[in-house]
């Protein structure tokens, strides 16, 4: 445990996650920028990830990576790391093997809930039941001391659907590694409508790309639809995945932010456009719903192509505005305040 002179400060945290780079998503962002707002607070920081271990693709979707038969390292990183709090991010093979030890040994952990994953398994495998993959859900969620999910809304939903340790974790946006660049320019002809994440068919970014626009298509990412799609859409650019400062000029060079999804929890991507001062079209429903509530920084509509259209008289020093009231500080306090007491 935590020297006494330090418990009040210093915590060492286990970060338990699957999804981890060279993965490009919202889930491996968020946990990066955990790990380092909780480091900047003078916290010990350790990941538990698939990095260094034999893994195996994951089934349809070749990107993700398994960690076959971790326990066993992960039970040494565990007593030699004795973290004081261990959360478990994500319900691969690293999270079945963490909640293991941590049941076996009564060890007190959280968890969260980031993906859809009973809706990500249906449209992959339409014969599995989405009330199957709840109930492995409350099974792997049920022993943690808290739950984290991103928004009132999912709270309400889950609760709905039997979970009861529930607490809210929000998400944040880095406002000085995503920022405006004024000279940021694509070599295709505007508008630019920019569509950033995994493409995979839960994204609905068909739903995009059928959309008659004016102006180019430009998708950042891969996924296990590329290829089709790609085929599908010559007209659209894909242009792969893009990290960094490279991210950070192709957000800045777009016009509009298409978010196409019905299923993400949150999107922490439509938040990575506004600070770069994009603004957002996308549907009404959950997860922009509650990222952007009502703030004039983007138009959800059932109709994406009105909502795009309309985006393009969004003022962009409004979309940065309404950014930089979405820190990650904020965020960082609500998940030290959701874990044990240490």
């Amino acid at each position: 445990m935590t020297p006494p002179e330090q418990a009040a400060e210093h915590h060492r945290v286990l970060i338990v996650t699957d999804a981890w780079r060279p993965q490009v998503n919202g889930v491996v962002r968020t946990l990066e920028m955990l790990g380092r707002d909780l480091s900047a607070m003078g916290h010990d920081v350790r990941y538990a990830t698939p990095e260094g271990r034999f893994t195996v693709p994951l089934p349809t979707y070749n990107e993700i990576r398994l960690a076959i038969f971790p326990r066993k390292s992960l039970e040494k990183m565990i007593d030699n790391f004795h973290p004081d709090a261990i959360h478990i991010a994500t319900e691969g093979t690293l999270g079945l093997s963490a909640r293991a030890i941590c049941v076996k040994r009564h060890i007190p952990f959280t968890t969260s809930f980031h993906t859809r994953f009973p809706e990500y398994v249906q449209a992959r495998f339409p014969l599995i039941p989405v009330s199957w993959v709840y109930a492995f859900l409350r099974w792997f969620h049920g022993p943690a001391d808290a739950m984290m999910v991103a928004t009132d809304s999912l709270k309400r939903e889950m609760q709905a659907r039997g979970f009861t340790n529930l607490k809210i974790w929000s998400r944040g946006v880095d406002v000085d590694q995503f920022h405006p660049i004024a000279d940021a320019k694509m070599p295709f002809a505007g508008p630019i409508w920019l569509y950033v994440g995994r493409i995979a068919v839960e994204k609905n970014i068909e739903a995009f790309l059928q959309l008659d626009l004016p102006g180019t298509k430009v998708l950042i990412g891969d996924g296990p639809a590329r290829t089709h799609l790609q085929q599908q859409y010559p007209d659209a650019k894909f242009l792969g995945p893009k990290t960094g400062e490279d991210l950070v000029r192709h957000y800045a060079a777009s016009d509009v932010f298409v978010f196409p999804s019905r299923t993400d929890t949150f999107g922490l991507v439509m938040l990575e456009a506004l600070a770069c001062g994009v603004p957002v079209a996308a549907f009404p429903v959950e997860g922009p719903r509650d990222v952007l509530g009502d703030a004039p920084v983007a138009v959800l509509d059932e109709d994406l192509r009105a909502a795009c259209l309309k985006a393009l008289t969004i003022s962009r020093e409004e979309a940065r505005a309404y950014a930089l009231t979405r820190s990650w500080r904020a965020c960082t306090d609500q998940f030290l305040a959701n874990l044990p007491e240490m």
